[in-house]
């Protein structure tokens, strides 16, 4: 084998060994980029905050208007916990208040089966549902409000969820009928 032949053999051998290095110290770099993990502590503040934030509300933003006649539209908002890989989840139901016994109980015909996802948990999202209600002629008039039930998932993991009920003063991004409205509850005769 000629002396060339030796330097290329001998070569090819070191170039991967220096280049393991390389890798290795730009891996560590693009790990190095990455924002740090939050402390404990700090993240157990974020997700106490989350259930005070003025950017967790429901509200009624239909309640059976001429155009959409028998049909009450329950909206919600949620604040972001600031990580965009965690995903946002809200479910949304009804209640009538019992006039006999003076408190709130659930329609459960209008329960979801399941969490709606409204998005990423890097910023505030809404949502809403629209249900349609059957008449009911010769009866009393209801009053109904909306529960929002509200989840943030890292992965599978539920890491904060919370419920809220109606409330009136939010401000919808859309679907209120007519703009703008927003009821904490909704009377259907």
């Amino acid at each position: 084998m000629s002396l060339r032949n030796q330097i290329r053999a001998l070569a090819a051998p070191l170039a991967v060994l220096a280049a393991v290095p390389l890798a290795c110290a730009l891996q560590g770099a693009a790990v190095a980029a990455q924002p740090p993990a939050p402390h404990p502590s700090t993240e157990a503040a974020l997700m106490k905050a989350l259930l005070h934030s003025r950017e967790l509300w429901a509200t009624i933003d239909v309640c059976s208007p001429a155009d959409q006649p028998e049909f009450v539209g329950v909206r919600g908002s949620m604040p972001g916990d600031r990580h965009s890989h965690d995903k946002m989840y809200m479910r949304f139901h009804l209640q009538y208040m019992d006039a006999a016994k003076k408190h709130w109980v659930d329609l459960t015909s209008t329960r979801s089966p399941s969490f709606i996802y409204v998005g990423p948990g890097s910023t505030v999202r809404q949502g809403g549902r629209s249900f349609q209600l059957v008449a009911r002629p010769g009866k009393p008039a209801v009053e109904l409000r909306g529960v929002v039930e509200y989840q943030w998932r890292r992965g599978k993991a539920v890491v904060q969820s919370t419920s809220r009920a109606t409330g009136a003063g939010h401000k919808s991004v859309a679907g209120a009928d007519p703009p703008g409205y927003s009821s904490a509850t909704c009377t259907i005769s």
